[in-house]
């Protein structure tokens, strides 16, 4: 009696592929990936090729010293050495090129970079790397080195690091060196940096609409610094500075004390029609429609709109509420209520910074009392004024403020 043999799966790498793979089928491929440390020791390897001068085929003289490198190695890294090398420049086939202007501290921590990736960036080294990078176009050292550049700005150094933007054509260290100017321009007029603009580029920011300030007396007295840091020539330049000089928002004490009064000032002929602009805004207010009469965007004081009263839907309810609109910031703020004021169809005017009620509906006795203002704290009204003419139904008016119209 013979029992059946039990037939054993073969496991040979030749009956798997047979079990498992189309004939039609491409054949399978293993990609083998070491990671960024291949990369990475393949460099480190260059790099002590480069300092022991193994396989070097070109040499780089900068600032009196010599530097052997790899043609390959800076063309990956350098637009500038491509060209030089790839294209049909002289530069290209000769084994000493000489690079002009730049040192040699500056090159060897470039060197650096370009073979290990790595470079320490500091406030002694960045101006000259920047510089380098700008010149061989190596495009992302130079934006880590404007990045580094925005994080330093200082009131201090403001000024300098806008010139340096300026030389190198770099418009984004430019445009927030000049806004961290006129945002904080009162550190800034206090450095030393400050008197050594000229008076084109003072007057400049003294008008820009973005300054940042918080009561125009600081404009005034920036501006007279600069002129009295060297007054002999700076002089007649007063009246061009002083015309971006909004005296009529200068507290009338310290216009007659600190404006009228000083030397410079009286000795110029040119400056009198600004002074008399001032006096006049101090009698006749809003009246005098000049731009030096209207606050600046970013400061403490600033044009807004007064609603005060009115009353609730179905017009049963006074409501005694006073409520602040700033066009700028599109914000509503509420400022003091009027106390005891429940009358209605008034109407109410501004002179200066009071604002004045006059007429309401008949009911309403002559002669009402001055009504008390915000806290002292509000730079928006001062007081509130009640007029003695009973009246009913003033003239509706829309207001017309920061080139927008408010119909209420």
């Amino acid at each position: 009696m013979h029992r059946p043999i039990k037939e054993e799966p073969s496991y040979g790498t030749g009956s798997l592929e047979n079990a498992t793979r189309d004939p039609s089928q491409e054949q399978l491929h293993v990609k083998l990936c070491s990671g960024s440390c291949h990369a990475e020791q393949i460099l480190q390897t260059l790099n002590s090729y480069r300092r022991s001068g193994i396989f070097t085929d070109v040499v780089l003289a900068i600032d009196g010293q010599e530097f052997p490198c790899h043609r390959a190695t800076l063309s990956a890294n350098s637009t500038y050495f491509r060209a030089m090398f790839g294209g049909h420049l002289k530069e290209g086939h000769q084994e000493v090129v000489t690079i002009q202007k730049i040192s040699a501290s500056s090159m060897s921590l470039l060197l650096d970079y370009m073979y290990g990736g790595n470079i320490i960036l500091q406030e002694d080294n960045v101006e000259g790397i920047l510089e380098l990078s700008d010149l061989l176009q190596i495009s992302q050292l130079r934006d880590a080195c404007i990045r580094f550049l925005e994080g330093q700005l200082h009131p201090c150094n403001c000024l300098g690091m806008m010139k340096f933007a300026d030389s190198f054509a770099i418009a984004s260290l430019a445009e927030k060196s000049k806004r961290f100017l006129l945002e904080c321009f009162v550190e800034v007029s206090s450095h030393e940096e400050f008197l050594g603009l000229s008076a084109k580029e003072l007057a400049g920011y003294l008008s820009d609409e973005q300054l940042v300030v918080p009561r125009e007396e600081v404009v005034f007295e920036a501006a007279m610094r600069w002129v009295r840091h060297d007054a002999a020539a700076r002089k007649a330049a007063l009246k061009d500075l002083l015309e971006h000089v909004r005296l009529p928002l200068l507290d009338p004490t310290y216009f007659l004390e600190k404006v009228e009064m000083d030397e410079l000032i009286q000795d110029s002929r040119e400056c009198i029609p600004l002074l008399h602009e001032a006096r006049k805004y101090y009698i006749l207010g809003n009246e005098v429609g000049s731009l030096r009469s209207r606050p600046r965007r970013f400061m403490e004081l600033a044009e807004v709109i007064v609603v005060i009263g009115g009353c609730d839907k179905k017009g049963l309810l006074k409501l005694p509420f006073t409520d602040m609109y700033h066009p700028k910031s599109r914000q509503w703020t509420a400022l003091s209520s009027l106390p005891g004021y429940t009358k209605s169809e008034f109407a109410a005017c501004a002179l200066k910074n009071d604002v004045y009620i006059s007429g309401e509906s008949p009911s309403c006795a002559p002669g009402l009392p001055e009504l008390p203002g915000p806290s002292p704290g509000s730079k928006v009204l001062s007081s509130f004024r009640a007029g003695p003419v009973c009246r009913l139904g003033h003239d509706r008016c829309s207001p017309k403020l920061c080139q927008f119209c408010f119909v209420f």
